[in-house]
Parts: structure tokens; sequence; C-alpha cells
């Protein structure tokens, strides 16, 4: 089957790049192994910095996906791919091939697998949550401890999975320090009377109206920073969580009980990310989709007819993710 240009992801960044592509009278086919389109964004209660809804937003971008000029293959993955005889050639999970003459790769990533920190005790115990299981919580405006109770105590914990050598990470994931601070803003509107800890190694508010957040997250909100890291996590009889950590400010060793701790896990590469880039030949550090050029051909690779867009290149906030397609479906224009 032939098609004119085919986007590999249906996650904003892919949508955006279909959307504008389409716009300018370029038909679009969109594959999405989902069903439905926009997962990491479809379980967002809020975002940052403005905490706009998250829903809203997703309905936005589904109108984009309606357009005339974009046909939508969802709950389809490309399994492979190949260039032939100037063209590319994708396979389908399904056996099809598909002919096209330009691919946009925007496979996104896919967040850390906290259960590879067991000493943080996520799975085995109950009041050990991730950033994305309390982005659920918030969604249902109803933040509860491992009995179902309101927590009187939360912390949270930077850099799950991120910066971390043991785990072969030692980037950066961009957004966990404000989403911590986003997401602990919102459970003392839910929650006033609990007590609210951030644990970090250091924090990096780069964004613009990010560092307003943290200062309101303390001024107003009355949440507490510890620099420092919490080395272990155990469960007690009584459904809470004892966590050891040290204070690296004053030196000193600490132990805290809380109600539920909460891991602010970072970005992985997807794995089709991983995969597509590696059968291309541009596969970059820690499996993220190389570009030719950082700073003036981030959206072109080495491999004729085929680019990228959003978080298949790196860790990437919204904002970014979406002047990111814009930006590919730019180049991808300047070339036909």
């Amino acid at each position: 089957m032939k098609h004119n240009i085919v986007i590999i992801g249906a996650g904003p960044s892919g949508i955006e790049a279909a959307h504008c592509l389409a716009v300018s009278g370029e038909h679009v086919t969109v594959f999405e192994k989902m069903e439905d389109p926009l997962e990491n964004l479809r379980n967002k209660a809020f975002l940052f910095p403005d905490f706009t809804s998250a829903s809203e937003l997703t309905e936005t971008f589904r109108t984009k996906l309606q357009h005339p000029y974009i046909t939508y293959r969802g709950g389809t993955s490309i399994t492979d791919m190949e260039r032939m005889d100037g063209r590319w050639v994708l396979t389908t999970d399904r056996g099809e091939k598909i002919d096209t003459d330009d691919v946009i790769l925007a496979t996104g990533y896919r967040p850390f697998d906290a259960s590879r920190k067991e000493e943080l005790g996520y799975g085995i115990y109950n009041g050990v949550v991730t950033s994305l299981d309390m982005e659920k919580m918030l969604l249902r405006g109803r933040v509860v401890n491992s009995i179902g109770d309101l927590p009187s105590r939360v912390a949270f914990l930077q850099c799950v999975g991120s910066r971390d050598s043991k785990v072969g990470n030692n980037y950066c994931s961009k957004v966990c320090c404000i989403t911590a601070a986003k997401q602990a803003v919102e459970v003392k509107k839910l929650l006033p009377e609990a007590e609210v800890f951030i644990f970090y190694m250091d924090l990096r508010m780069w964004g613009q109206g990010f560092e307003e957040i943290y200062r309101s997250s303390q001024q107003d909100y009355g949440i507490r920073y510890i620099r420092g890291r919490i080395s272990e996590a155990a469960g007690t009889f009584d459904g809470k969580v004892q966590i050891k950590a040290e204070d690296t400010l004053t030196g000193l060793p600490m132990k805290m009980s809380t109600d539920l701790l909460v891991l602010m896990v970072g970005m992985e590469p997807s794995e089709g990310t991983r995969m597509l880039a590696g059968r291309c030949g541009i596969c970059g550090e820690y499996g993220f989709a190389r570009s030719e050029n950082r700073h003036l051909y981030d959206n072109v690779t080495s491999r004729e007819g085929l680019y990228l867009c959003g978080s298949c290149k790196r860790p990437m906030c919204l904002e970014d993710v979406i002047s990111d397609a814009r930006s590919a479906a730019m180049e991808l224009l300047k070339s036909r």
C-alpha cells in the first residue's frame, strides 16, 4: 500500500506533526500500537506550570487527529522498516507492507519501571506508589493510603531511574522536579492538613513559571524540601512506609514514617524507539533515537526521508514536544 507520509506514534508529538502536515495539504497516515492515542497524556490530571486540565488538551489533540487528510491506524505496530529503491517500506504486526516516501518517528518514551529499584519497595509495599499512580489518584480527586484512608503524611522522592548509574541512566529526565512540586501542591489542595515532603538531590526548575511553583509550594502550601536520598523503604504493621534517608545539608541520617511514598519515575526510550532506531542505524545514547545535529538539524537523521520529533530523542516536557513536532513537519515540507 502506498502512502504519502507515515508517522509512527500518536502521542502529542505525532499528532501535532500530522496536523501541521495535513493543514499544509499533505496526506498523512498515523500508526499507533495502542487502540487509543495519547496514552501518556490521558492519565494526567493537570499540567505544569499553569495547572491546565490534561483532559481538555487531550480533546484538542483528538480533534486535530480528525483532520480529513489524516488517516489514523490505532492498534497497529510497525515492527520493521527499511529503505528500498528510494522509498521506505514498513512492516506492520499484521504482516502488511507499507510503502511511503517519508517517515516521522514519534515513538516517544516509557516511564521507568520503579520495581527495578528493589530497595524502595515498589510492588512490595502498598504504600509505595509512583508519580503515575499519584497522577491517577489526583485525576479521580481522591488521594488515599494503602488501606484506603486519607494520608496525613506524604513523601516524594526525586530521580528514581534518572541520574542513577546503578540502573544505567546517567541523564536527567527534565520534568521530575517540577512534576513533584506540582503534585505536592495538588495533594495539599485536596488535603490541607497533610504534611508533604520532597526529597531531592538538587532541584532543576529550569522552565518559565517553574521557579514560581517551587516558591509557592513552600510559601503558600508549607511543603518541606529535604536535600537527601532515601536509601531504603520498608512496610510497617499498620500499612505505613518506614524510610531511611540522609539529610545531605546537615550530614545526619534520618528515619521517617509516611502514609505514602511517591517515587518520581523518569523517562526511558520506549520499546518502539529502541527497536526502530536500532533497525535504522540511528540509535543514540541510552537507546534514544539520534538526530543528525542537535543544534542545526535536530529533526533530521542520517537516513534520507526519516525524521524525528518529540521524546524519542531525549526527555522533553510537553511544550518542547509540541514545538519539536512543528519543527519536524517544517523540515519535511522543505524537502518536498
